[in-house]
């Protein structure tokens, strides 16, 4: 194989609501961090140990759209993307980083607002199959 490959799966909880951010009438994105848990026990003390890491998640267009609208923070999600690192120069003239996972399939796996519809006929959770990729780039 010659070429490389950046590809993350995650399924995971939301740690927050999503935050859209507005760039004209037709570009948007919305973020918000996605907790994933590892559970094990300790050898040692026989201890049950959960380690929770936190990821940053970047959707775009129509597909952070549908985000914002279906997803309440502890939601469970799956998510397809890749890793994407970016630095910027701080108001203080101090230099960030960020590593941020951007989206490119998803699938809402249960949604609060599901749970509140229960009583309502069940239909299936939006997924990254009702938006076209190709056309948010």
């Amino acid at each position: 194989m010659n070429g490389t490959l950046n590809k993350v799966i995650l399924i995971g909880h939301l740690g927050d609501e999503v935050k859209m951010h507005y760039f004209d009438a037709q570009s948007c994105i919305g973020r918000f961090p996605l907790a994933t848990n590892e559970v094990y026990i300790n050898k040692s003390t026989g201890e049950k140990i959960t380690s929770t890491e936190w990821h940053n998640i970047v959707v775009r267009n129509k597909a952070a759209e549908l985000c914002e609208k279906y997803l309440s923070k502890g939601d469970k999600i799956y998510i397809e993307g890749r890793i994407k690192s970016r630095q910027w120069t701080a108001e203080d003239g101090t230099t960030k980083y960020t590593t941020e996972i951007q989206v490119t399939e998803f699938t809402f796996l249960n949604t609060k607002k599901d749970s509140d519809l229960s009583k309502a006929p069940t239909t299936n959770p939006p997924s990254s199959k009702d938006v076209d990729f190709d056309s948010l780039e």
